[in-house]
C-alpha cells in the first residue's frame, strides 16, 4: 500500500475511533444530566403532592397553595422559553430534526439550561407532560456541545448530535434500545448513515443507560407483571386493537395540531394570565381526580391495578387526552410520550377489559392489552412502529409479547397511514419551518 493511501487510511480511521469517544462521553453527560433532571423533579412532584394532600373542602385557604405552586412553575416555564429560547416550547424533537438537516439552529448555551429548567416547573406543576422531550432536546444539545468543545472543526456534528438524542431517549425510560432504534426509524431522513454512525448512537445510547442506572434504578419505568405470550386463538383482537389505535392516532396528530393553531394567540398573553387558567383547571383537577394531571406514571399504576371502572376509564381518556393537547399548546416545555403512552394504557385496559367479559376463555390479562396500547398509540402518532414496540417492551420487561405487539403496531400504523395521518414530529417540523408539505 502507497505510504500516502496508509496514511489517509490511518488519518480516518483516527477520526472514526475519536467520534466513539465522544460519542461514549456525549452519552455519559447526557445520562448525568438526564439523572439530576428525574431527580429534581421527584422532589418538585413530591413537594405537589404533599400540598394537594393537605386540601381540604372545609378550609379555602389550603386550596390556595397548590393553586400557587402550579401558577408559579407555569409562569417561569412560559417566561422561560419566551425570553430566552423559543425552540425549547414543547417537545423539541422537530428542533433536533430540523437541526441535523441544517434548517435549525442548536443554540446549546442556552437550550440546555432553559430546558432543564423550564421543564422542571412544567412537568412539576402537574401539566401533562413528558421528561422524555426535555432529555431528547438537551441530549442532542450535550452533542452539539461536546462537538464544538472537544472535536475538530472538520468533524461533522451530526453523529453526536444524533447519540445525544439516543442518549437522551434511553435514559428517560431506562430504554438504550429504544433510543437507538428512534433514531434509526423517526430520524432516518435526517440521520446521515454509515457504520461509525450508528455505533455512535449505540454508544450514546449505552453509556447515558448505564449512567442512569448506577446513579438512580436499574429497574423497568413501569412496574407490573411479566406475562406469558397470549393464547394464539385470541390473536385476531390484537389487529381490532391496532385498528382502534389507527383511528385515536389521527385524531390525536389533528386534534393536537389544530389546538397549536387555535392557540398561536397566546403567544400575545401575559405569561400570569395563561398560568392563572391552568393552574384554575390543574387544581380542581388535581384536588378530586389526582389521576388526571401529571405525566401519567401514578395513573399508569393505578389503571393496571383495576382501579378504575370502565366507564371512568373512559372518561379518563377523555379528560387527559384533552389536558395533554392544551398543555402541549399552551407554551411550555415538555414532551408528550408519557402522556401519549399514558393514553394508550388506557384504552389498551378498556379494550381489553371489555373483551374479557366477551371472550373470558381468550384473555386471561387484559394487561397484555395495555401493553400493546403503548405500542400502538407511538406507532400510530410518531408512525414508528419499531420504536414503539421496543420502547413498550423495554418499560415493562414484557419480552413474551413481542408478537402481539407486532400485529398491533403494524395494524395501527399501516391504517393510519392509509388514513392519511402524518407523522407527528414530521408535521411539528414543517410547522415550524412555515412550509406545509412535512
Amino acid at each position: 500500500m502507497p505510504m500516502q493511501t496508509r496514511f489517509h487510511t490511518n488519518e480516518t480511521n483516527l477520526r472514526y475511533y475519536k467520534l466513539l469517544f465522544y460519542a461514549f462521553l456525549t452519552g455519559t453527560l447526557v445520562g448525568t444530566v438526564s439523572a439530576a433532571f428525574r431527580i429534581s423533579l421527584n422532589y418538585i412532584e413530591q413537594l405537589r403532592n404533599y400540598l394537594f394532600s393537605n386540601v381540604s373542602n372545609n378550609d379555602i385557604i389550603t386550596w390556595f397553595w397548590p393553586f400557587l405552586f402550579i401558577t408559579l412553575g407555569v409562569s417561569l416555564s412560559i417566561f422561560l422559553v419566551r425570553k430566552f429560547a423559543p425552540e425549547t416550547v414543547g417537545s423539541g424533537i422537530q428542533e433536533i430534526e430540523g437541526a441535523l438537516d441544517g434548517l435549525r439552529p442548536l443554540r446549546w448555551k442556552r437550550v440546555i439550561p432553559v430546558k432543564f429548567i423550564a421543564s422542571l416547573c412544567s412537568l412539576g406543576s402537574g401539566m401533562l407532560l413528558g421528561r422524555e422531550g426535555p432529555t431528547v432536546q438537551m441530549g442532542a444539545n450535550i452533542g452539539k456541545m461536546v462537538k464544538d468543545q472537544f472535536a475538530q472543526e472538520t468533524m461533522k456534528e451530526n453523529p453526536l448530535i444524533s447519540a445525544g438524542a439516543a442518549a437522551g431517549l434511553a435514559s428517560a425510560f431506562n430504554a438504550p434500545f429504544a433510543g437507538i432504534m428512534f433514531v434509526i426509524e423517526e430520524m432516518h431522513e435526517h440521520f446521515k448513515w454509515n457504520f461509525f454512525s450508528v455505533a455512535a448512537i449505540m454508544i450514546g445510547a449505552g453509556s447515558a443507560d448505564a449512567v442512569l442506572k448506577l446513579l438512580i434504578s436499574s429497574e423497568p419505568s413501569i412496574q407490573m407483571t411479566i406475562f406469558t405470550s397470549p393464547k394464539p386463538g385470541s390473536l385476531w383482537l390484537f389487529i381490532i386493537l391496532g385498528a382502534l389505535f389507527s383511528f385515536l392516532g389521527y385524531l390525536f396528530n389533528y386534534l393536537l395540531v389544530k389546538s397549536l393553531d387555535y392557540f398561536v394567540f397566546l403567544n400575545k398573553k401575559p405569561v400570569v394570565i395563561i398560568a392563572l387558567c391552568i393552574a384554575a383547571i390543574l387544581t380542581i383537577a388535581g384536588v378530586f381526580f389526582p389521576e388526571m394531571i401529571g405525566g401519567g406514571y401514578q395513573t399508569i399504576t393505578k389503571v393496571l391495578e383495576h382501579s378504575f371502572s370502565l366507564t371512568f376509564l373512559l372518561l379518563l381518556l377523555t379528560i387527559r387526552m384533552i389536558f395533554t393537547i392544551l398543555g402541549f399548546s399552551s407554551g411550555v416545555s415538555g414532551g408528550i410520550f408519557v402522556p401519549m403512552l399514558t393514553l394508550g394504557i388506557i384504552l389498551g385496559m378498556f379494550y381489553g377489559s371489555s373483551m374479557q367479559y366477551y371472550f373470558p376463555t381468550l384473555i386471561t390479562h387484559p394487561e397484555v392489552f395495555g401493553v400493546a396500547g403503548m405500542a400502538a398509540i407511538f406507532a400510530a402518532t410518531v408512525r414508528a412502529p419499531l420504536t414503539g414496540l421496543v420502547l413498550a417492551v423495554e418499560m415493562t420487561s414484557n419480552y413474551e409479547l413481542i408478537l402481539p405487539l407486532i400485529i398491533t403496531t403494524a395494524t395501527a400504523s399501516v391504517l393510519t397511514t392509509l388514513m392519511g395521518n402524518k407523522p407527528i414530529y414530521a408535521t411539528l417540523l414543517a410547522r415550524t419551518l412555515g412550509t406545509t408539505k412535512p
